[in-house]
């Protein structure tokens, strides 16, 4: 919490404490002119009411406030810290008695000292009121601190897992890709540095251009399609991958990096490569919603597992972060295909941003 803040509801509360005092006693004393005279004789700090009204409760407050809750409260120490409240209480209680008697001090007094040990007592209790108060605004304080910690470590752990998740790239694929234009350098050159551009291409794009926040949708579709295009080296079935973008990507952004994942997981537990379209993705855009489709079959063997170690958990918290309210996702499993259904929808055409 900033420290004006923290200045303000100190005012705000003594401000709140002597507007109270001074209702009370202009209350009492309604009944009579000189009354409401001497009223504001007492506000105005002619009399010792106001000193014993506010001095202990202030010493006790600040007592509980800044010693008694740091020292004592936070570490569970709570017979000392019992024992200090009572002890703040009674020496806030005292003080403001024996200024009275204090030698050039502005009031004096003749009062036999029973009557002052009743007195003492009650401006004892009213300290301990204060200094309640005191371990209340204290613990409020810390707690809102706390949490703001707690949200700050969150949001940079949720930092650190997005730029995991941007930098990923399976280290499998990496490696089979650069085994495949091996294999290609000898049998087919241009064809192999077409490939070896592909592949470059894609690493420039982790490295430098998913870094952002937001980026255009046109460079995450041509993310995408290097990264197919690097998949389909692999094998000479040209109906191993079923891929289709509808719509106008341009003027659109969106999160980096934000359906790799799925499809990474499609390639990793896919069924064999000469199957008919064992992986489908689509993405439809229209002027509301952008819409990615993404399923794979697999063996009963090769169930799907977490999308590159990382999990739908993950992913989840990543939309949730990114398009809090404006998303739908969806994964089934049934009749051993792995589908995912994601809607990211645009209330702003043309534009995605988080926290609307």
């Amino acid at each position: 919490m900033k420290r004006s803040i923290k200045i303000l509801l100190h005012a705000g509360y003594w401000i709140l404490y002597l507007l109270l005092i001074s209702s009370f006693l202009i209350i009492l004393s309604a009944s009579s002119k000189q009354a409401i005279s001497s009223t504001f004789k007492i506000i105005a700090f002619e009399s010792p009411l106001l000193l014993m009204t506010i001095l202990p409760g202030v010493i006790c407050f600040y007592s509980c406030y800044a010693i008694l809750f740091p020292r004592w409260l936070t570490q569970q120490r709570l017979v000392p810290f019992f024992v200090g409240i009572l002890a703040a209480a009674l020496v806030s209680g005292v003080i403001p008695i024996l200024l009275l008697y204090l030698p050039g001090f502005p009031w004096k007094v003749t009062e036999r000292f029973d009557k002052w040990l009743i007195i003492w007592g009650m401006l004892s209790l009213l300290a301990i009121i204060h200094g309640v108060i005191g371990l209340i605004l204290r613990g409020f304080i810390t707690w809102y601190g706390e949490i703001k910690i707690k949200a700050d470590l969150e949001k940079k752990n949720m930092q650190t897992e997005l730029a995991l998740i941007k930098s990923q790239l399976n280290p499998h694929f990496l490696f089979n890709t650069i085994n495949n234009i091996d294999v290609l350098i000898e049998t087919d050159a241009p064809r192999a540095s077409v490939y070896l551009n592909k592949l470059s291409g894609l690493l420039r794009f982790l490295l430098y251009e998913a870094q952002p926040e937001w980026i255009p949708l046109e460079k995450e579709i041509s993310y995408i399609e290097q990264y197919l295009d690097l998949q389909r080296i692999r094998t000479a079935n040209p109906d191993f991958i079923q891929y289709k973008v509808t719509g106008n990507p341009a003027n659109r952004t969106i999160a980096p990096v934000l359906f790799i994942s799925y499809i990474e997981n499609a390639f990793k537990h896919g069924e064999q490569l000469k199957a008919t379209s064992p992986i489908i993705i689509n993405i439809d855009i229209d002027d509301k919603q952008i819409h990615f489709f993404c399923s794979n079959k697999y063996r009963k063997d090769n169930t799907p597992g977490d999308h590159s170690g990382l999990g739908n958990e993950l992913l989840r918290k990543r939309l949730e972060l990114l398009y809090p309210g404006n998303y739908e996702l969806n994964i089934t499993n049934q009749n051993q295909t792995y589908s995912v259904d994601l809607l990211i929808f645009d209330h702003e055409p043309g534009m995605y941003r988080s926290g609307r």
